[in-house]
């Protein structure tokens, strides 16, 4: 089972990026360093549930 989640910026508050993940293996929430647009810089991105 394969859910829909999306990349939140820690420092913008900005949902930047979207992914899907296995609920079931992983059980812990995402965090990734990605890249910001609107700070033009790489930045830790988290876990949000979308809205669907």
């Amino acid at each position: 089972m394969r859910i829909k989640v999306g990349l939140k910026c820690s420092e913008s508050g900005d949902i930047n990026y979207t992914t899907t993940k296995n609920s079931k293996t992983m059980t812990e929430k995402l965090e990734l360093k990605k890249y910001c647009p609107r700070l033009k810089k790489h930045t830790l991105h988290k876990e949000v549930k979308l809205k669907s």
